[in-house]
């Protein structure tokens, strides 16, 4: 795996907007990268118009052929109407107005009493996504859906939980049937907090009321027990040994990555990749500061473990979301290049980009050899693809 330390003067801003907003305003134009930016383009057209093709007669772009029961849930419609609104050059309101206006009536048939935008389960994750969806809808009758739907997430957040490591977090949603989905953790928050952020940046002029607010000191406080940083972390697990030191696992106490034996005797529960990204997305979006030492420390576990041939800690399991996480919370953070040990500085937009269309299929879409997470269901490998490509576009 190469291997990379991020350069000492990336900073991270602290009015930054939230990456499913993408960069109010992007870094100076490269004219180095005019034929690459082209290139994007037409990636991205063909993406989309793969993924125009999937759309089902109720607005659904779920793939209905996909087995999985998660397959069912409107967050799927709701990741690629973004990837429609966000066309970079402009092409949203005319060549996709349809399918946008189609999968938005499909996202409000979803909404529940609750508040929630859910089908059957997985009700924080759906929500989270519809929100941030329908948000870019422009239409006024989208507004008391996402006011409730901005307070179901709210409503989600754990207390009094039994393990209290896990208080402040917010997982799946009390309509998750799986046991391992049933508490928070840190993938499920990252999308809370990407959610709230997010409306709160779309709507500044609404006063949300403290006592109808998330407790974002709480969230701040569960990311942080999610980190391998024994300085602010005070669980057992947490360890600071050099292949781990401030990197990210699923929730408190467990890693999707595994264990690792450590020359010491101990064992350290694996930091790995997407998580590392999805926890300093979560930071950000609770306007931690560029010197704290949780972000600092997850930008240095990212540096050391920069590649893009694999999710780093999952090999290529989870990769297309990795990637997108990436694009994310580099562009996010504001990180133009990454400086390898060798001293070579590596402009991460172009060298992602040209990984990505290398990637797409002749029929426009992608997909993961690796079935875990749903990456073999091209409609969501596409989606992430795309949505990568249009983060890309703005940084080259």
């Amino acid at each position: 795996m190469k291997t990379a330390t991020l350069t000492t003067a990336l900073t991270v801003a602290a009015s930054l907007i939230a990456p499913a907003l993408f960069a109010a305003e992007p870094p100076p134009r490269d004219e180095a990268n005019v034929s690459v930016r082209n290139e994007v383009v037409t990636a991205i057209s063909k993406g989309l118009s793969w993924l125009k093709r999937q759309q089902q007669p109720n607005g659904s772009l779920a793939n209905p052929l996909n087995p999985d029961p998660s397959a069912d849930n409107p967050a799927l419609t709701a990741l690629p109407l973004m990837a429609f609104h966000y066309e970079p050059t402009g092409r949203a309101g005319k060549e996709y107005a349809d399918v946008l206006k189609k999968g938005y009536g499909y996202l409000r048939a979803q909404v529940q009493p609750d508040g929630g935008i859910y089908s059957k389960g997985l009700s924080n994750y759906n929500t989270s996504v519809c929100l941030q969806a329908l948000l870019q809808s422009g239409d006024p009758q989208d507004e008391p859906i996402l006011t409730k739907a901005r307070a179901f997430i709210v409503g989600q957040q754990a207390k009094g939980m039994i393990k209290p490591e896990t208080d402040g977090g917010i997982g799946y949603g009390p309509t998750a049937v799986n046991p391992k989905r049933g508490h928070p953790d840190l993938d499920n928050t990252l999308l809370a907090l990407e959610a709230l952020y997010a409306y709160k940046k779309a709507r500044p002029t609404v006063e949300i009321p403290k006592a109808q607010d998330l407790n974002w000191q709480a969230a701040i406080d569960f990311v942080s027990r999610c980190q391998n940083l024994k300085s602010t972390n005070k669980l057992a697990w947490a360890s600071d040994d050099p292949a781990n030191k401030g990197g990210f696992i699923y929730y408190p106490g467990d890693s999707n990555a595994g264990e690792q034996k450590l020359p010491n005797g101990k064992t350290a529960l694996r930091s790995y990749g997407s998580m590392t990204y999805a926890g300093l997305l979560s930071f950000i979006y609770a306007d931690l500061k560029k010197d704290d030492p949780r972000v600092s420390a997850a930008l240095e576990w990212l540096g050391k473990n920069y590649t893009l041939d694999e999710n780093p800690g999952m090999g290529r399991a989870g990769l297309y979301y990795y990637y997108h996480l990436a694009a994310k919370g580099l562009a996010t953070a504001k990180i133009a290049e990454i400086e390898t040990p060798d001293g070579k500085k590596v402009k991460w937009p172009r060298e992602m980009a040209l990984k990505l269309m290398n990637l797409q299929k002749p029929d426009g879409s992608w997909m993961n050899d690796t079935p875990r997470w749903m990456e073999t269901d091209p409609v969501l490998v596409t989606t992430y693809s795309v949505l990568t490509l249009e983060i890309l576009y703005n940084q080259l």
